[in-house]
């Protein structure tokens, strides 16, 4: 018996009365049915419109059998890599691998292939040639066009190409998904299918294109021409709008079409409701216990997703690409329903360590207008300063905790998917900061200025400085004010596109300033279809065609890392050779001010380390022993 999960064997599809399933999931994730699990939102959507599915989950891409579990669906296979990207999953920045995969059982890495989409999708299509192929999630989404691929220093052609399907469902899903259904239920031949909101398809029929879809440059100058690469991005990424986005078209040997429709329309609060009530398990599935379980469940196990979408547009994030930048949140009435099932869970300490989305604080659209005109396409809404239209606005966030506070068995609530400092600046009622500090901070407040730079931050699409500084000293007096001893620790990367090493140690010395030494460093990673990976691979800013330095030195790039963690003594030949590249010999020697000591040794700060403040004054930090475990809670 399957218990209530999704059939995974077609033997549990029989017990449901069902020979030959409507629809083959095949995903590289392991199955865990929780809502933050792709494979089992859709899945548990499809079911709830009267579909039959079938669930294969990290198929032996080496044996054609692992993906013959049901058979041929009679309507299609949906091929997904997971929840993330498969070469992110495998690779660190500098290329090597990765030893975990917590979206496997036992966090052991090796369960899918590089690529997971190609391989599958061509491993499919080997056995049944003419079945419908639709690939879709992350992976599939930030590919669909022509793109250029970090780890083979190479810009490749659409994944639709490359992976043999016949159509890609980008975005997060629902609407195109349940079109495709449809469609195939009545009898539409998937090459028929090239309407469809939320989809890219091929065709060498350029009647198909609508009479207002935009050309872009051939896949061929793409490849050759980095400054056409730029601008074939940018259009891209000024099209992701569903209501005024245009149709994209992109041609392969002047003879193939890969066309992109316009993205699929919002999901209302009663739709984005109803995928948070369908009967999920929210767990692993019990085939995996043997290992261990899933880790990836420990992250949102006890987390509610009360949003998606994000107006924010940092340049390193791929959501503005994916999800885009019209919030749609869920109803009140619905998280708490769900908070109430967690408290339900026997593993349920009373704590909630999530309320939020790709943004906490981003619960509408940033303006009225987007709701029926969209968002503006050559125009942030925070960046480089908060738009005149915004609606910076967290009283319907506030009623929200305040509700999820009050339910039973429940001590506490936390915000762990992160804010936006300069959205809490721009609204003028501040009950949301003493709110944030009373009830939603575990003992630190993790903020993402980035960088220091405001050179580099506007290449990152990320507020000035001096915002984050003035948040921090509001951060200061409201905690001040309500008596409590809070940290907060920054988010920063090394090695953006623009950061030089003059910048990194700019960098540095606001870290000696506020005696903070991270534990981790983040360098930036070109994931696909982000700004700052164009920036990267083309020395280009796409949005305003000017040259920006990028650094890909490994070396460079180690030094700008080893500056932001100068005090270890490990660190101290990088950061002694930067300093000299830098021209800041000045910060070589035993004063205060200086990062590192002549020769061998590290800087006396090193001694006796100490943390950022609410203020970002001087004061002892927790034990490290301390910080380590808060991390591990996260």
């Amino acid at each position: 018996m399957n218990n209530g999960f999704l059939p995974m064997k077609k033997e549990e599809l029989a017990e449901r009365g069902i020979d030959r399933p409507d629809f083959v999931y095949i995903s590289g994730d392991a199955y865990v049915d929780h809502p933050s699990f792709a494979h089992a939102l859709l899945c548990r959507l499809l079911e709830a419109r009267g579909y039959s599915v079938g669930l294969i989950c990290q198929p032996d891409w080496k044996d054609p059998g692992s993906v013959q579990v049901f058979g041929e669906p009679k309507l299609c296979f949906l091929i997904s890599s997971g929840n993330m990207d498969s070469m992110v999953n495998h690779y660190t920045v500098s290329k090597k691998r990765r030893t975990k995969d917590a979206y496997s059982p036992g966090g052991i890495m090796g369960k899918r292939p590089d690529h997971a989409v190609i391989v599958y999708s061509n491993l499919v299509r080997s056995i049944y040639p003419h079945t419908p192929i639709i690939i879709g999630g992350i992976e599939a989404s930030l590919r669909r066009m022509g793109h250029y691929d970090y780890w083979s220093d190479q810009v490749k052609r659409s994944i639709l190409l490359d992976s043999g399907a016949d159509l890609i469902s980008y975005g997060m899903g629902e609407h195109s998904l349940l079109e495709i259904a449809e469609a195939l239920a009545a009898g539409i031949a998937v090459s028929d299918l090239t309407y469809i909101r939320g989809t890219v398809f091929k065709t060498r029929d350029r009647g198909l294109l609508m009479p207002d879809a935009i050309e872009l440059p051939a896949f061929e100058r793409i490849r050759e021409d980095k400054r056409a690469y730029a601008e074939s991005f940018y259009i891209q990424y000024s099209n992701t709008d569903p209501y005024v986005g245009k149709q994209l078209t992109e041609c392969y040997d002047n003879r193939m079409y890969v066309v992109q429709n316009p993205s699929a329309l919002p999901l209302t609060a009663e739709e984005m409701d109803e995928l948070y009530r369908f009967p999920y398990k929210r767990t692993w599935h019990p085939s995996y216990d043997s290992a261990g379980g899933v880790p990836a469940i420990s992250e949102v196990k006890f987390s509610l997703t009360s949003s998606r979408g994000c107006f924010g547009g940092c340049s390193f994030c791929a959501l503005t690409f994916h999800q885009g930048r019209i919030i749609q949140s869920r109803s009140h009435d619905s998280l708490e329903a769900e908070a109430v099932t967690l408290t339900k869970d026997p593993q349920f300490k009373g704590y909630i360590h999530d309320v939020g989305g790709p943004t906490a604080d981003f619960r509408h659209p940033s303006c009225e207008k987007q709701k029926t005109n969209g968002v503006c396409p050559a125009r942030q809404c925070l960046f480089p300063d908060p738009c005149p239209n915004l609606n910076a606005d967290h009283s319907d966030y506030i009623r929200l905790l305040r509700r999820l506070r009050a339910v039973p068995k429940v001590k506490k609530v936390f915000i762990r998917s992160g804010i936006r400092f300069d959205y809490v600046l721009a609204d003028s009622n501040q009950s949301f900061l003493e709110e944030l500090c009373r009830y939603h901070v575990s003992g630190q407040l993790k903020v993402a200025p980035e960088h220091v730079s405001d050179r580099v931050l506007a290449h990152m699409g990320k507020p000035r400085h001096r915002v984050f500084l003035r948040f921090s000293e509001e951060y200061r007096k409201m905690n001040e004010r309500l008596g409590l001893k809070q940290y907060m620790v920054p988010y920063l990367m090394s090695s953006h596109p623009g950061s030089t090493l003059k910048d990194a140690v700019e960098l540095a010395e606001y870290l000696r300033d506020i005696h903070y030494t991270p534990e981790q460093v983040q360098d930036f990673y070109p994931t696909p279809s982000t700004i700052s990976t164009c920036m990267y691979y083309t020395g280009l800013d796409p949005r305003t065609m000017k040259p920006v330095y990028v650094p890909k030195d490994p070396h460079e790039k180690a030094m700008q890392r080893a500056l932001m963690q100068y005090r270890r003594p490990e660190n101290h030949d990088l950061v002694e050779e930067a300093l000299k590249r830098a021209g800041r010999t000045d910060l070589i020697g035993y004063g205060e001010a200086c990062l590192i000591r002549p020769g061998k040794g590290a800087h006396p700060a090193s001694e006796g380390k100490r943390t950022v403040t609410e203020s970002g004054r001087r004061a002892k930090a927790p034990r490290r022993k301390t910080i380590r475990n808060i991390h591990k809670k996260k």
